[in-house]
């Protein structure tokens, strides 16, 4: 790489869309064709102090927290993750991918608890001025469908912390119907940002989709991606 700034990309959906899945698969073709080993981080967490912030409000007994008092953690979690690994990172020429970002909040928080989004961006802005990714995936599915890989997943998984990250799948059909909208209405509102992706589909088509999104919006070759 030379010295220019690495680029940020996000994932984003509701749960069950197989984001982690289809960033690992991202992450290797990027690696294999275009010469750019990302560094992989989520929110929240991230960090170190960021991680135990996400243990508070994604475990099922992490809390019954205020959405402001939500919002306030995940902002603090966000700015460490922020200063410590993300801008760091683009700095050094890194290209960076994330599962869940800010869009996560203005969803969850905004279009699920019911925050103005007004507030939501105020807030934002202290933590991370005008800073926003490069190019977002939304991953879109049925909410219900979603929820019930979500639930597949967590009865599969050998990790016990994880098995139980499941305060927010725990909060009904509805909440998870108005995520979806809310996700939807940030793509149409960031066309420029955002690609919508059918996470119903198999999941070599989701990620074929994936890779034909991040071509539109770069137009990175191979020797292009590792001189620059």
């Amino acid at each position: 790489m030379t010295g220019q700034r690495g680029k940020f990309i996000t994932f984003e959906g509701g749960d069950g869309t197989g984001k982690t899945t289809q960033i690992g698969l991202f992450a290797e073709y990027l690696a294999e064709n275009c010469g750019i080993t990302p560094v992989l981080t989520r929110e929240p967490g991230g960090t170190a102090e960021a991680e135990k912030i996400r243990a508070l409000l994604v475990q099922r007994g992490g809390g019954d927290w205020d959405p402001l008092t939500e919002v306030l953690l995940l902002s603090a979690a966000r700015r460490e993750h922020l200063v410590k690994k993300i801008l760091p990172a683009l700095e050094a020429g890194q290209w960076v991918i994330s599962d869940r970002f800010v869009d996560s909040t203005t969803a969850f928080q905004g279009y699920g608890m019911g925050l103005p989004q007004q507030q939501l961006q105020t807030i934002y802005r202290e933590i991370a001025g005008d800073f926003m990714p490069d190019l977002t995936f939304i991953l879109d599915i049925d909410p219900a469908e979603g929820l019930k890989r979500s639930g597949r997943h967590l009865a599969e998984t050998a990790d016990a912390a994880e098995k139980t990250e499941d305060r927010y799948e725990r909060m009904g059909l509805e909440f998870h119907a108005r995520l979806r909208d809310g996700f939807l209405e940030i793509a149409k509102n960031n066309p420029q940002r955002c690609a919508v992706i059918d996470a119903a589909l198999p999941l070599e088509h989701v990620q074929a989709e994936i890779r034909r999104a991040f071509a539109e919006k770069f137009s990175l070759h191979r020797k292009e991606a590792l001189n620059g």
